[in-house]
């Protein structure tokens, strides 16, 4: 008899199931494209026959794999809720967070465990904003723009909203002047550096449709991959970025960081925390929940605070 091919890989096929594309599998995976590539490959070749007839625009499973997936699924779900239950046996909460986020959750989730040190919580940071919880081994997860629109399936998921994203230009203390803080206008910027948190520079230029300033006032420009890269090399002094102000809270409490402009334009995005539905849901994870929901409702009214003064 065969040995039995890794749990790692049988997740990644159940994952391309679902997806048939490869690019998408590996963004829920937060992997390469090309290691899914090579995983379903090596488990093609170890079960001795094809699971997807590949197409120019994406995947269809043969009759082989479409036979194997369903118990698959199945045997994957029973192993999800078994380590759940051990998770909650053992006090442990997993939560998945996009790093942009840690900004935010990570102080909050260090002070609940030194008021609460029996509880353990483990946030592990990805760049991927999409959770499997089939095929990961989370128990909640905060997720960006809506639950639906990161492949998250809002059937059998308990979907909260912690606050909405809200967009200003940011920047060290020092890279502005005293005076022109929250007087400025998009034409003082022809000077600086600007941080773009994406390739495509959508929030600094929906920030500036929203001043009705078209266009980029600077072309000095410098790209990340994530907001919270932007935001870090913009307390650095490297530049002025497009910060999120629910996330930034304490670093605005504390100085760290400044608002050069008055406007502040909602982008139509929001963070959620999530989970799966469960009969007998984790008291653990229950009461995480309701806490960091109150959390989140005192960002929500800092915010509004902050943006009515």
């Amino acid at each position: 008899m065969k040995p039995l091919p890794s749990l790692d890989v049988l997740k990644t096929f159940a994952v391309v199931a679902q997806r048939l594309n490869f690019t998408r599998a590996a963004d829920v995976l937060n992997i390469t494209q090309g290691a899914v590539s090579r995983q379903i490959s090596g488990l093609e070749a170890h079960l001795g026959y094809a699971l997807f007839v590949r197409q120019p625009r994406g995947l269809a499973l043969t009759p082989n794999g479409a036979m194997l997936l369903a118990p698959l699924q199945q045997a994957l779900a029973q192993i999800t809720e078994a380590l759940e239950r051990s998770g909650a046996q053992s006090g442990t909460l997993r939560v998945k967070c996009p790093t942009c986020a840690m900004r935010w959750i990570l102080p909050r989730v260090i002070r609940l465990q030194n008021e609460r040190p029996e509880l353990v919580i483990e946030v592990t940071a990805a760049v991927s904003h999409g959770v499997e919880f089939n095929a990961e081994q989370f128990d909640a997860a905060i997720v960006f723009g809506q639950p639906t629109s990161k492949g998250v399936s809002l059937k059998g998921v308990s979907s909260h909203h912690l606050f909405d994203e809200v967009l200003t230009p940011v920047c060290a203390p020092g890279l502005w002047k005293t005076g022109q803080v929250g007087a400025a206008t998009p034409d003082d910027l022809a000077d600086q550096t600007l941080l773009h948190p994406t390739r495509d520079r959508r929030d600094w230029l929906r920030w500036l449709e929203a001043y009705g300033y078209k266009g980029l006032p600077s072309a000095k420009a410098q790209h990340f991959d994530t907001l919270d890269l932007a935001i870090s090399s913009a307390m650095q002094g490297l530049g002025v970025t497009i910060g999120d102000l629910s996330l930034i809270e304490e670093d605005l409490r504390a100085q760290r960081i400044i608002t050069p402009f008055s406007l502040c334009v909602p982008s139509g995005a929001s963070y959620y925390l999530i989970y799966p539905e469960r009969p007998a849901a984790s008291p653990v994870l229950q009461e995480f929940a309701e806490w960091l929901k109150g959390e989140a409702a005192v960002t929500r009214a800092n915010l509004l605070a902050y943006m009515s003064a």
